[in-house]
């Protein structure tokens, strides 16, 4: 059985990295030769990332990111969960609500990081309000999804029971609307990688962000492009953690579902 497991495990592994490792070595092979300014080849650039991406940068430019995304990450998701649960259960806020939410919803957070700054200055908290305000929506409105889809036997089950109001939030209605919940969180982690980058290239003076532009204002060509492929690795790395925690945490209904699917 341990065999099985590793087998199966060793399997899983192969299908998230062979993709990557495929197009790594295609671009490897294609840019061998190139003598192209702005397109070095990939050789060049993995020894760049050797020099460039030392702890010392790291401490002073990736972790300040890293930071600011988790900061702005975890606002976004106390404030759509519980905003979204408060709508959700609320038919008439619901209606009220609803038109505001879609406007917002439509204006890109990139826009309006001229508008934070005047109220909000250069610094860290710019950044993450940025962050927050560009990933409130998709978990908010997922939020919103997951509990107006609450099975009504379930409710009337857990008020015929005398279960309600923290009670029956934590025990009915978030646990029936986690996965939709969990799929808006899943969404704005991209949302929050990307606008991590963006907020750093305004007014910055650290940061993922900043530290590519300088680069490539700099025309430091090679160390730009490892300031890009160390950027799509955090974003692996991150959607990687987060699909490790949705598993745990919604083992159930990923159990739930692989039995429905062999029945």
């Amino acid at each position: 059985m341990t065999s099985v497991a590793r087998a199966f495990g060793m399997r899983r592994i192969a299908y998230v990295l062979g993709l990557p490792v495929v197009l790594f070595g295609i671009w490897f092979l294609a840019s061998a030769g190139s003598e192209n300014f702005y397109a070095p080849p990939l050789r060049q650039i993995l020894r760049s990332f050797a020099d460039t991406w030392t702890l010392e940068r790291l401490d002073a430019d990736v972790l300040p990111s890293l930071l600011r995304l988790l900061a702005g990450y975890a606002i976004a998701g106390v404030l759509g969960v519980a905003v979204g649960v408060t709508i959700g259960l609320n038919r008439r806020v619901r209606a009220t609500v609803e038109p505001v939410l879609e406007f917002f919803r439509a204006v890109p957070p990139p826009v309006l990081v001229p508008v934070i700054m005047l109220f909000a200055g250069i610094g860290d908290g710019m950044k993450i309000i940025v962050i927050a305000f560009g990933c409130v929506w998709p978990i908010l409105l997922n939020t919103v999804e997951g509990v107006r889809a609450v099975d009504s036997v379930q409710l009337d089950t857990a008020k015929a029971y005398g279960i309600g109001g923290p009670a029956r939030i934590s025990r009915v209605v978030l646990p029936a609307a986690s996965p939709q919940i969990a799929a808006g969180l899943r969404q704005a982690l991209s949302i929050a990688i990307i606008l991590m980058v963006i907020s750093e290239m305004f007014a910055s003076s650290n940061g993922l962000g900043f530290t590519i532009v300088q680069f490539q204002r700099s025309f430091a060509i090679p160390e730009m492009w490892s300031g890009i492929i160390l950027l799509g690795l955090l974003g692996f790395a991150l959607s990687l953690l987060f699909r490790l925690a949705e598993g745990r945490a919604l083992r159930w209904y990923h159990g739930l579902r692989e039995a429905q699917r062999k029945a």
